[in-house]
Order: C-alpha cells, then sequence, then structure tokens
C-alpha cells in the first residue's frame, strides 16, 4: 500500500477408561471448548471484511500492523469520490471486556472495528495506519471497552503534521450496518472515528460529548478535513 507500513512483521494397560480422573476430563473438555471457539472466531472476521466491501465498496489497499501478545490487525482503505475511508479488521475477532469484570467472557461481549472518514489529497492520511491500529488493539493491549461518546488518544499526530491526537468515538450504524452474529455472540458495531484537536479534547472532557457535537454543527464544522483548525469553543 503506497505510503503505509507492511506487516513486519494416560492410561495404563488394563485400566478401564471410565478411570480417568476428574481433572483430565475437565482438560479434554476446556481442549474441546478452546478449539470449538477458535474455529468460531476464525468465522467472524471474513463475514465483518465481507459487511464492509458491500457498504464501502472493494478496497483499493491494505496493510496491517502486529503487536507483541495481540492478534494481527488489518487497515482497509477505500476510496469514495473526494473521500477516503479507513477501516479496522481484527478488532472484532474478540469480544471486548469491561476492565472491572472477575472474569473475561470470550464469546460474550461488545464487538466493533473503527472507521475514519478524510478528505482525500490534502495531507498524508496513509499514515494513520499505525495509530489506528494501536486503537484497534487498546481492548486486547489495555483491556478497554470502546463505546460512543468515548475519547481515544494516540499520544502523537494522526499522521504526519495532523492537528489532532485523538479521536471522539461516534454512534455506528450510519455508515456501515451492524452485523448480526449466531448467538450468543454480540453484533460487530462499526464506529466512525471523528479527529479532535487537543483543545477540542480538552473541552469535551468537561462539556461532554454531545456538547462537542453541538459546537461542531452550530459551526458547520468539515469534521471530514484533515487539516481543519479547532472549532470556537468560547
Amino acid at each position: 500500500m503506497p505510503g503505509l507500513e507492511r506487516d513486519a512483521s494416560a492410561c495404563g494397560p488394563g485400566r478401564p477408561i471410565k478411570r480417568i480422573s476428574s481433572p483430565v476430563r475437565q482438560a479434554a473438555a476446556s481442549a474441546h471448548a478452546d478449539e470449538s471457539y477458535a474455529r468460531r472466531m476464525a468465522d467472524v472476521l471474513p463475514l465483518v471484511e465481507a459487511r464492509l466491501r458491500s457498504a464501502l465498496g472493494e478496497p483499493d489497499a491494505r496493510a496491517a500492523v502486529t503487536f507483541l501478545g495481540t492478534d494481527r490487525i488489518e487497515v482497509l482503505r477505500f476510496h469514495e469520490g473526494d473521500v477516503v475511508r479507513y477501516a479496522t479488521l481484527g478488532m472484532s475477532a474478540h469480544p471486548m471486556t469491561d476492565p472491572t469484570a472477575m472474569l473475561a467472557d470470550p464469546v460474550r461481549g461488545p464487538r466493533a472495528e473503527l472507521v475514519l472518514s478524510v478528505r482525500a489529497g490534502r495531507a498524508d492520511t496513509d499514515k494513520v495506519l499505525r495509530p489506528l491500529a494501536v486503537l484497534a488493539a487498546s481492548p486486547q493491549v489495555e483491556g478497554v471497552v470502546v463505546r460512543p461518546g468515548a475519547s481515544l488518544d494516540v499520544g502523537e499526530p494522526l499522521w504526519p503534521g495532523a492537528p489532532f491526537t485523538s479521536v471522539l468515538v461516534a454512534e455506528p450504524g450510519g455508515l456501515v450496518e451492524d452485523l448480526e452474529l449466531d448467538e450468543p455472540m454480540d453484533p460487530v458495531r462499526f464506529l466512525p472515528l471523528l479527529p479532535m484537536t487537543p483543545n477540542e479534547a480538552a473541552w469535551k472532557r468537561v462539556h461532554g460529548a454531545q456538547a462537542l457535537r453541538e459546537r461542531w454543527l452550530t459551526h458547520g464544522t468539515d469534521l471530514r478535513d484533515p487539516a481543519r483548525r479547532s472549532v470556537p469553543l468560547e
């Protein structure tokens, strides 16, 4: 992908089987459950990619990043007119788990992928690959649940020269419809990301996500402009 980084990336003789110890039976059952779970997870991502293609068209490029101790996260690029969209693929392979939960459920829990839309040709936005992959890996790495209204900060510009280091997670369903999965798995939701300047992020922490969205709307802010300035906040 031009401008994007690539992947670096027992029983003795005559002993009745019925006398097998309970721990062994439990281990066998656990191995079977793990195998079933792995097959189920492997089935999720092809469905997610198919949903992205049906909503956004064919990707014209893709790249991937793998972080130590996590599954690979891919980023697919789509073009529509003067808008380029970047969608993660891999975040939804596992449900997100509330960090306060005593035990992580390997099947139930919210699932999501991230979608960023910007106007093409105004900045080197293809370098957003790694920041997007970092955000998509955060549920695995940090045990966070990414929800609408949340702020996500990568601590550096989203791309070279970008006036944004963080994003606001918007409501799903408008651009890419939720993907229903077989019970008991939760649906996959495709969460739009809205870049925020540091001033906007600080203002949002005090006044809330809805107040910031209203401020953007009042001032007719083009949230897809990769070089826009902060909205007036006074």
